[in-house]
Parts: C-alpha cells; structure tokens; sequence
C-alpha cells in the first residue's frame, strides 16, 4: 500500500549549487587567493589549494548529481580566470566554462550561472572595486563577454550572489578580503555600485537574450526579537530586517536606493528581475543595543545548531521568506539552502523539514520553481576554510576521495519521486515521521500493507 507522500509540481526544478572559488582550485589571480596566503585570515590557515577540483574533472561530480536525478545545477564564473589583467580575457578559460555548461546540458541539468560570487580579480581590488564607479563599465564588459561566449547555454542568470553579505562581511566584520575603504560608508558606496553593476549586467543579457531569466541571490536571513522582549528589541530586529533584506530588494523593484540621509536614484534598475533569488540558512536573535554584535549567539535552550555553530536550523523561516518573497510579485527560486554537517547527522533531517515548508508554500499556489541545496560536495568555505563540510558528497581535500552521505542517497531519492515521503522519513530520519507524517509509522495499517 502505498504511503504518505508530499509531491511537488511536474518540471520542478531539483538542483545543487556550488561556486567558483570554492571548488575550482587554483583562481590565483583572485583577491581571495592573496587573501588567504597570510596566516590568521583563515580558520587554522586552511588554504584552498585544488579545493574540489573542478577546473579539471568537474565532470565527475555531475556524472553523480546525473545520477541523484537532480535536473539543474547553479555555479558561478570565475572574473579573475576570464580577465586575469585588465582588458585581457583568457580564452581558454571561456572554453573550459562552455566545456562545463555543455556537460550539465549533456546530463539533461539545466544551469543556472552567477556572474559574481565574492570574489574579484585582484587588479579590480587595486582599481578600487566597489567603492569606484569604474566597476560599472568593467562588470558590464566583463557581462558582455561572457554572454557572447556563454549565453546560448544559460538560461537563468544571477548576476550578484548576496550582495548585502558581501557588505557586511568586507566592510564591516573584516572576515573577507579588505577593500581600500572600510566602514558602514564605504559599504553603502559599495552597495550602490552593486546595483549600478546588476542594473548593466541585467539589460546586456536580455539585449542578447531576452527570453533569458535574470535575478539576484539574496541572502534572507530571519530577524527577530527574543521571545519576551520589550518594544525597542523588536523596533531594532524591524531596521536590521531592512536594511539587510529588503533595502536591496525594494531598490530593484523602484530603482532607488534608500540612504541616511534619503534615497538615490540608481540609473535602469527599476524592475530589472525576473525572479526572487531565496538563499536561506538560518534565524538570528538581535540584541539591543547591539554591542559587541548585532545578534545573540547563545541561541536558545530549544535551538538545534549546526556544526561551529554556524546557525540555528529553522525550518518555518524558509515559507516565511518564501512568503515575504511575493510581495515582489515574482517566481521564486531556492537558490541556497544547506547547514554544515560534517556527521551527517542533521542534515537528512534538515533537507525534509525544510523541503515540506517549500511543498507547503506551493500547495497555496506560491510561485516557488526550484530548490538548489547547498552544497553538490564539500568545498572551501571562505573564512571558515575547511571546518565546515556543506556537501551531500563528502571530500577528502587531499586525496579528492568522495564518498556520497546519507543525505545525498536522499536528495536523490527524493529528485527521482518528485517529492517527498513517509518511507524516506522512516528510513532517513525516524524521528521525524510522526511530525511530518502524522498517523504514519510502521505500525500503521499502509505499513503492513
């Protein structure tokens, strides 16, 4: 007989992500390369090295996500490979992208490709990078040469991949490669160009593709107050949400962008998405005042948190960003969702309670089209080196050995139902089977059926 099943629309979108500088190898003419040759950068002074191989043998690691059934895959370009000096654009390295593009179209996975993903090539870093005006007309070139390249095999583009986390961690905290200027100034300048650089990137690949779909990843994490608190620890998690989340999006949609002092226009943003780009992970509890941070790390006595503490798993943030997400009236794509799990033992879990909360949001006929889980295989993770393990395929970073976890048998499961099921709840996650599932357990008469 058969058992409980939640299933999810026909073509829907079932992907993994992943991103240049963390599993390529070798970029070393990124910013991030130079940035991590100096001891102190990187947690325990990991370095990226080969990280998972990709410029030579990506090929492997979509023959498996081939065979987990996934039917898309989101990566991003590398700048600093296709233009190592200024003006100077590699041609093999455009090869090696069409190489790559073309594998995934070969497998019958449909790419979804970022054009910028934290890192710059270094000349840029030392022109100024975002804090000049300058970047506009170097992104827009560097766009245009990759459309004329690239963009018979790219469907769906992200032009910038969270670009309020780019902010925040390089002008403020300090944890990614130090620009010329720092401070909560010199980011908002850096915002600014961001959206100048979208805005050029967005309207040269529609005028060579117009049916192609372009957006932004934008990372929403969930901002709230501590259950209990007083008028101003609300008021506070209300402005950290904006200016975090919905400062960039409520600027594309009317091509102003708000300041201190008031709001700037931003020349042919306005409107320039296609979709809602949802990189979703965790829920903060602000502090107020914030001092010595703008969250509690202490979490709460109730809170599952992931490896290094990285965050909380929240499941019912993701229908709640889904939620929010329709106020701009747009499909909507999960283009981040993951936790480091080394173990492997939160991750199962984690994929099916989020996943419901997807499954949830379309049975109200939300336009979510595509779940891209974070990450195919294990990767260098920026400041965190390689402490924290993202992938449904584990990596040994110095022999390149692989091995599929638990999680990927049930992504892939899960990509060949189109759905998911009180069967993967009990193989999976027991635990989770009454509350996912109710009435459903092994007892249960569909059980013995």
């Amino acid at each position: 007989m058969a058992k409980a099943q939640m299933m999810f629309p026909a073509g829907f979108r079932w992907g993994t992500a992943t991103a240049a500088y963390q599993v390529e190898g070798h970029n070393t003419h990124s910013d991030w390369w130079a940035w991590e040759q100096v001891d102190g950068r990187i947690l325990h002074n990991h370095k990226a090295g080969q990280a998972s191989n990709w410029w030579a043998n990506a090929e492997a690691d979509l023959d498996a996500a081939a065979h987990m059934g996934t039917n898309a895959h989101r990566l991003s370009l590398e700048w600093s490979r296709i233009e190592p000096e200024p003006s100077v654009f590699d041609q093999n390295a455009l090869d090696r992208y069409r190489q790559i593009l073309q594998a995934l179209h070969d497998r019958g996975i449909e790419p979804m490709v970022t054009l910028h993903h934290f890192s710059n090539p270094l000349w840029l870093v030392e022109k100024g990078d975002f804090n000049s005006q300058i970047v506009v007309s170097y992104f827009q070139r560097y766009t245009a040469k990759v459309v004329a390249a690239l963009g018979d095999l790219i469907p769906l583009w992200i032009t910038i991949n969270e670009p309020m986390v780019y902010m925040f961690m390089r002008y403020l905290v300090g944890a990614f490669p130090a620009p010329q200027k720092k401070g909560l100034l010199a980011g908002m300048e850096a915002v600014k160009h961001m959206l100048l650089c979208h805005a050029a990137a967005y309207h040269t690949i529609k005028d060579s593709y117009p049916a192609a779909q372009v957006g932004v990843a934008k990372n929403f994490p969930v901002f709230q107050a501590k259950p209990g608190s007083y008028f101003p620890a609300r008021w506070w998690a209300g402005q950290v949400n904006f200016w975090f989340n919905e400062l960039w999006m409520q600027a594309m949609v009317n091509g102003r962008l708000r300041t201190f002092i008031g709001s700037t226009p931003i020349a042919n943003l306005a409107g320039s998405f296609d979709f809602v780009g949802v990189n979703y992970y965790t829920r903060f509890y602000v502090k107020f005042p914030p001092l010595g941070g703008f969250y509690d790390p202490s979490w709460g006595p109730e809170a599952v948190v992931s490896d290094g503490h990285y965050g909380e798993v929240y499941p019912a943030g993701l229908y709640q960003v889904i939620q929010n997400a329709l106020n701009y009236h747009k499909p909507i794509y999960i283009t981040e969702n993951g936790l480091p799990d080394e173990d492997d033992d939160l991750r199962p879990s984690f994929i099916l309670t989020h996943l419901r909360e997807v499954w949830r949001a379309i049975s109200f006929c939300y336009p979510v089209m595509g779940y891209y889980h974070w990450s195919l295989v294990d990767n260098f993770e920026w400041d965190r080196g390689w402490t924290q393990r993202f992938g449904l395929i584990s990596l040994d970073p110095e022999t390149q050995a692989r091995d599929m976890r638990p999680s990927g048998r049930l992504y892939r499961d899960i990509c060949h139902l189109n759905g998911i099921s009180s069967e993967m709840a009990a193989q999976y996650t027991p635990a989770l089977l009454a509350t996912m599932f109710p009435g459903e357990s092994p007892q249960s008469p569909a059980w013995q059926g």
